[in-house]
């Protein structure tokens, strides 16, 4: 097949397309190497056809789906960016590109699609309470924050809650501009299958790390900070308390389940979005991490800050069972040893 990837030489996109070439499938890049992400020129594989060019133009991107057999969408910026003025940028990259990629593929009559979405879109994760049940807690309060209150009460009943996991049938819940960005992704490709008889997987990443991380760039994700703050000589600086659960997976496992749910188109309903969890399965705290990370790449010691973002959630991590049972899909690299590679992992510049 000829495979479309947008975002083809971003972090996770890269290891698609290596990933592609790497199962025999001809690989189509459409990157329009935003400075958030790119510093210097990437380094395309040979034989993958290589177009520099935005995915909000219309042109471009009807051109690139000439011959397309199916799409892998990338394209995105990502992470919570640094204040609310980033809203723009957000939207019109993330949601009117993925709406100008939409009607060009409509166009071309190209009818598969596999979605980069996240887990943000659950907004904070399962919780329940031993006298209520499932709950889903209210925003986060800045002064309960500001008192180091981070754990989430029953907003029936004041009482502490049990984490646990978040399946796909999930309510969503997006709490900051890139996770209403992420759901409104979705929704276009949910519309998009519907009108024209595609095909849509909806990958929700977890927190996805390894080699080739953007470095210094407050878009990126909380394992790229702390590896650049290693690189810098300097301790991480963990926000909260280090509390915090959130599964991390190896971005060669990612580009596994892209790999995974574009062979297996055939198992998908027309005019239909099924989303997929894609998780380690394997709960770490963001303290954790930060050890792991801090005692692979030298003598560095966490600092725990009290810090906190409003925007960020206490807990989110979910079950990747429907990715495992459907499509046969299983992560292959284990949290020890993916952290150890990472410390030892060069960043790009970003």
């Amino acid at each position: 097949m000829l495979i479309l990837v947008t975002g083809g030489a971003g972090f996770i996109g890269s290891h698609i397309v290596a990933a592609l070439t790497g199962a025999g499938h001809e690989v189509r890049v459409l990157d329009a190497l935003l400075t958030a992400a790119h510093r210097t020129a990437p380094q395309i594989p040979e034989g993958v056809d290589w177009r520099h060019a935005d995915v909000r133009d219309a042109a471009a991107v009807a051109d690139a789906l000439r011959r397309v057999d199916a799409v892998c969408h990338q394209a995105a910026m990502v992470g919570l960016g640094k204040d609310f003025a980033d809203a723009p940028d957000y939207v019109g990259c993330n949601d009117l590109g993925t709406a100008v990629l939409l009607a060009g593929m409509a166009e071309a009559r190209v009818r598969h699609l596999v979605l980069a979405s996240s887990m943000v879109v659950y907004g904070e994760g399962r919780y329940e309470c031993s006298r209520h049940g499932v709950v889903r807690p209210g925003p986060r309060r800045v002064a309960d924050l500001e008192a180091g209150r981070f754990e989430p009460p029953c907003p029936r009943c004041g009482e502490p809650l049990a984490a646990g996991l978040v399946d796909e049938g999930a309510p969503a819940d997006p709490r900051n501009v890139y996770a209403a960005t992420k759901l409104a992704q979705e929704h276009l490709a949910a519309a998009w299958a519907r009108a024209t008889g595609g095909k849509v997987s909806a990958l929700r990443y977890h927190n996805v790390y390894g080699p080739g991380m953007p470095r210094d760039t407050p878009y990126a994700g909380v394992a790229s900070l702390f590896r650049s703050a290693l690189a810098r000589g300097e301790a991480p600086r963990v926000f909260e308390d280090g509390g915090q659960r959130r599964d991390f997976v190896h971005v060669r496992d990612v580009a596994g389940a892209n790999l995974t749910a574009l062979d297996d188109v055939d198992g998908l309903t027309e005019g239909r979005l099924r989303a997929y969890n894609v998780g380690s399965g394997e709960p770490h705290t963001v303290g954790e991490m930060a050890a792991a990370l801090a005692a692979s790449y030298g003598d560095q010691v966490p600092v725990v800050t009290g810090e906190f973002r409003l925007g960020d959630v206490r807990h989110i991590t979910a079950s990747s069972r429907r990715l495992r049972d459907e499509l046969g899909w299983k992560p292959q690299v284990a949290f020890v040893e993916g952290m150890a590679e990472f410390a030892a992992a060069p960043l790009r510049a970003g």
